[in-house]
């Protein structure tokens, strides 16, 4: 079992925002599990969070930007890189302007930033989507295309072909998440002339400095370009070195752009949610086609997710049987719903109940064709997510649990007579003040047969 990740402590970065051109200062928190990556914007009244997730992205111009409820959040890829890079799961990432600083266009300093913060096992699991097919997404328009395969870790390809003779095909591979840090953190962003002469015009790269990005010349630089150059970079001289590259900058890697695109690609699918285990390979990768990809993925796993079924050896020797149950929740026949425990850490819980025909609401709830009363499911969900919350506890039996909040409950299938309910609850935060919020999930035939997020407290009997 591998464990969640943050960071130790809070580390702060300051810089200016690549396009917005803006001072801005970035703070990095130690986050909850199950928190992801989440961006924060203290900047604006109540300081609304936008979680790093692929159905947030609205523009793929020049970075991938994220918006939810009208609150932005512009080039998120190179932090978003450098956290999965540094084999985080769980980060709180603040800011006061729309856009992290661009410091050297790479992911080199939010690398160091999380490095000298320090990391930390959270007592979550991890959970990783291990592909098992192959999985792809084409563009149409461009031909770029991204698959990914199955492989024993996550490893990324990215092909490029620019297509000029400055910057033509070039690769990069990275095997391993452990070497991110060593070959692709330092790989900065980069921009053909054209393309910076345009943004120059329309005023879209306000930060930019040849200290932060490299400048591939593709055409003659005309005497308007040159002063242009000199004014938007604040240099009184500028040249072209012989290969083809702005000066002010020397290269990390002959195969830098190639390599920043991996990155690119690592930021963008930190998007997805979730680690993967897999291979990616991307031919001609961009921000639209890598977020669409991540898009599809993520749709793919939330699916599984919902359908996955779990398997427990019901004849093993149960932590809890009914009569132990009896002793901690407070609830008796015929309203006691759950049978017994099967499994429980700190941050979840599995009960199990055998539904018999002898069952007392059967009695009125379709006697010709007996189902079980969904909200009867929620309350078995309820009673077993009970069972986690009350442990936290030495007296668990001077406590009663209220229901605060049930949200999004679906019911898939119907529970009938002969069946065998497993009930899972997974903690969505930490139980804080006898508060517990968590996902419950009942499965029964092999199949997920009803889902409710729930909230409920323990109150201290009176």
């Amino acid at each position: 079992m591998v464990k969640q990740k943050t960071i130790q402590s809070e580390i702060t970065l300051t810089g200016v925002g690549l396009h917005t051109g803006k001072e801005v200062t970035m703070t990095l928190k130690p986050a909850p599990v199950n928190n992801g990556f989440t961006f924060v914007r203290v900047d604006l009244e109540g300081s609304p969070v936008i979680e790093a997730d692929a159905n947030y992205v609205v523009n793929t111009q020049r970075g991938t930007n994220l918006e939810k409820l009208g609150v932005k959040i512009q080039t998120s890829e190179h932090v978003l890189a450098a956290c999965v890079g540094c084999d985080l799961d769980n980060v709180i990432i603040e800011l006061n302007e729309s856009e992290p600083p661009i410091m050297d266009g790479s992911s080199k300093y939010f690398v160091e930033a999380i490095e000298k913060a320090g990391i930390v096992e959270q007592e979550a699991e991890r959970y990783c989507y291990v592909v098992k097919e192959v999985i792809s997404y084409i563009d149409e328009s461009t031909g770029s295309e991204i698959i990914v395969m199955p492989a024993d870790d996550y490893q990324v390809t990215a092909m490029v072909d620019f297509g000029t003779k400055v910057l033509g095909t070039q690769n990069a591979t990275l095997k391993s998440m452990f070497n991110f840090k060593a070959e692709i953190a330092s790989a900065r962003t980069f921009s053909f002339l054209h393309e910076l002469e345009t943004l120059l015009d329309n005023g879209l790269i306000k930060g930019g400095d040849l200290n932060n990005a490299i400048v591939y010349v593709d055409k003659e630089i005309s005497e308007k370009t040159m002063e242009n150059l000199k004014k938007a970079f604040g240099k009184e001289n500028i040249s072209v070195k012989p290969n083809g590259i702005l000066d002010n900058l020397t290269l990390h890697h002959p195969n830098e752009a190639a390599r920043h695109k991996l990155l690119d690609v690592i930021g963008d699918l930190a998007l997805i949610g979730c680690r993967i285990k897999g291979k990616v390979i991307a031919n001609k990768p961009g921000h639209f086609v890598n977020t669409q990809f991540a898009k599809k993925l993520s749709k793919i796993i939330k699916i599984e997710q919902r359908n996955h079924v779990p398997t427990y050896d019901l004849n093993k020797e149960p932590l809890m049987d009914v009569t132990k149950i009896m002793k901690m929740l407070p609830h008796r026949p015929p309203f006691l719903l759950v049978d017994k425990i099967i499994e429980m850490s700190e941050s979840h819980v599995v009960g199990l109940k055998n539904v018999t025909m002898n069952e007392d609401f059967f009695v009125g709830h379709f006697p010709g064709a007996p189902v079980m009363p969904g909200v009867l499911i929620v309350e078995a969900m309820a009673q077993t997510g009970g069972i986690l919350i009350l442990s936290s506890v030495p007296d668990p039996e001077n406590y009663l649990t209220y229901f605060m909040k049930i949200d999004n409950v679906k019911f898939k299938h119907k529970v009938l007579p002969g069946d065998t309910l497993i009930f899972k609850c997974d903690l969505i935060s930490p139980i804080r003040r006898g508060i517990c919020h968590m996902q419950a999930n009942a499965y029964a035939n092999g199949r997920l047969v009803a889902e409710a997020e729930l909230m409920a407290q323990i109150v201290k009997n009176q």
